[in-house]
């Protein structure tokens, strides 16, 4: 029945969406991932559903399912990861300075991380149906020491930032903090930490400066497919009660992610597209 429900929600949706195939990861689209079995679906659309058997009775598992979407809304806000004549998706432009960033209207997002938390290749997964949207990635940890603009249509452009600690550029804070504190269409900031190794001490000190700001973020857990289950729960609950009791602006709940076996990336999607006000969600605990 799970399958089933799938296939019909997206038969209507295939036929208006002309994807080359050819580069395209075989999981890009949640039409590829109806094809796997009911629990693996699971897994993908909602990676903390895999986790949850293992935590203590103690733990509570309501900050972890605070968004939780119906497939419906999930399919809704794919659409807009489709490039289309009258819905173009494509890199903008990159900035070392504020004083040379675009003045786009439409609500951003920013991905900030440690270097080699995996966030270009995050992004290059949330674009992968759109091949042609080129987002380099690198195996050399601060590979990006510009602010790259990516603009999803007039819905929402997305900012891949500078990675910080090693390797990062020398002039990260000037150029990372004038942008947080001053872009004005920026609707929500994305932490991305490793789930294999947790909190470090830099991951501190740039949620110490996105609570400066007083701008919503949201921590994103990386690389989960890299660990045990058993690391990864600890660093993850860590991270929780981080998130209780230090933080004010910071969404109640992490987002687990794994760009290699696209867990979390259906979900991190329409977490996106529904903090930018691209789609209305129809079911979900809290928005």
């Amino acid at each position: 029945m799970f399958c089933l429900q799938m296939s019909l929600w997206l038969r209507p949706r295939t036929q208006l969406c002309s994807v080359s195939r050819k580069s395209v990861h075989k999981l890009a689209s949640l039409q590829e991932a109806t094809m796997l079995p009911p629990k693996k679906v699971q897994s993908l659309l909602y990676p903390f559903s895999e986790l949850e058997p293992y935590l203590d009775r103690s733990v509570d598992r309501a900050p972890f399912q605070l968004f939780h979407p119906s497939l419906e809304d999930m399919i809704k806000a794919e659409k807009l990861f489709y490039s289309s004549p009258s819905h173009h998706i494509d890199y903008y432009l990159s900035a070392e300075r504020m004083d040379h960033a675009p003045a786009l209207k439409a609500p951003e997002v920013c991905f900030i991380g440690r270097s080699n938390v995996g966030k270009s290749s995050l992004i290059k997964s949330l674009f992968s149906l759109t091949p042609e949207v080129e987002v380099r990635v690198s195996k050399t940890p601060g590979h990006t020491k510009k602010m790259n603009f990516f603009r999803v249509g007039r819905t929402f452009t997305i900012v891949d930032m500078p990675g910080y600690g090693y390797r990062a550029p020398k002039d990260f804070v000037e150029m990372v903090e004038p942008y947080l504190y001053t872009r004005k269409n920026l609707a929500r900031t994305f932490l991305l930490v490793d789930g294999s190794v947790g909190v470090q001490k830099a991951d501190l000190i740039a949620l110490e400066m996105c609570e400066e700001t007083r701008c919503p973020y949201v921590m994103v857990v990386t690389k989960i497919d890299k660990c045990r289950s058993g690391t990864l729960l600890n660093n993850l609950v860590n991270l929780q009660d981080l998130i209780k009791t230090h933080t004010t602006s910071c969404f109640p709940q992490p987002f687990l992610v794994s760009s290699y076996h696209f867990l979390g990336i259906y979900l991190l999607r329409c977490f996106v597209a529904h903090v930018t006000g691209s789609i209305s969600l129809t079911d979900t605990f809290q928005s």
